[in-house]
């Protein structure tokens, strides 16, 4: 169930607030230059990554987990290699309230944690990058969504 041009466009002009699963501090890797471009047009990012412990990017400190998120967020978009991803299924079905979107980035299937997500309510989108997305489909930038 591939998404259409028009869902894509929706979900990231609806989401405001990402969890970046395995966001990292170095420049030159898409899980930090990805999410410099979403927080630049204008989503509030909520980095996570255990090794980021003490660090603050995007406006915001570094979990350890998805458990810590003290917030509810519209997308997790996820930089972990799809073989990993079981382990953090239940993390986000024990989000509190869950997130709309799981976004798998590009490289990034698991047809299995997919349609379990999918069960439980939750969009998919799996091996697509939410940069290239965002600049591909036009959709305009957020006003920047102040932290709670």
């Amino acid at each position: 169930m591939e998404p259409t041009p028009e869902s894509l466009r929706e979900i990231l002009g609806r989401c405001r607030t990402v969890a970046v699963l395995g966001a990292h501090w170095e420049p030159e890797r898409p899980a930090c230059y990805v999410p410099e471009y979403l927080h630049g047009v204008g989503y509030r990012i909520v980095p996570v990554n255990p090794a980021g412990a003490g660090r603050t990017m995007w406006g915001a400190p570094f979990v350890g987990s998805l458990g810590e998120i003290g917030e509810a967020v519209d997308m997790v978009d996820v930089f972990r290699r799809s073989d990993r991803l079981g382990a953090h299924q239940a993390e986000i079905l024990a989000m509190e309230p869950r997130p709309q979107v799981v976004w798998l980035q590009l490289g990034i299937r698991n047809d299995g944690f997919a349609e379990a997500l999918r069960e439980a309510g939750i969009t998919v989108v799996q091996d697509r990058c939410t940069l290239a997305e965002h600049r591909r489909l036009g959709v305009p930038p957020h006003r920047p969504t102040p932290a709670p």
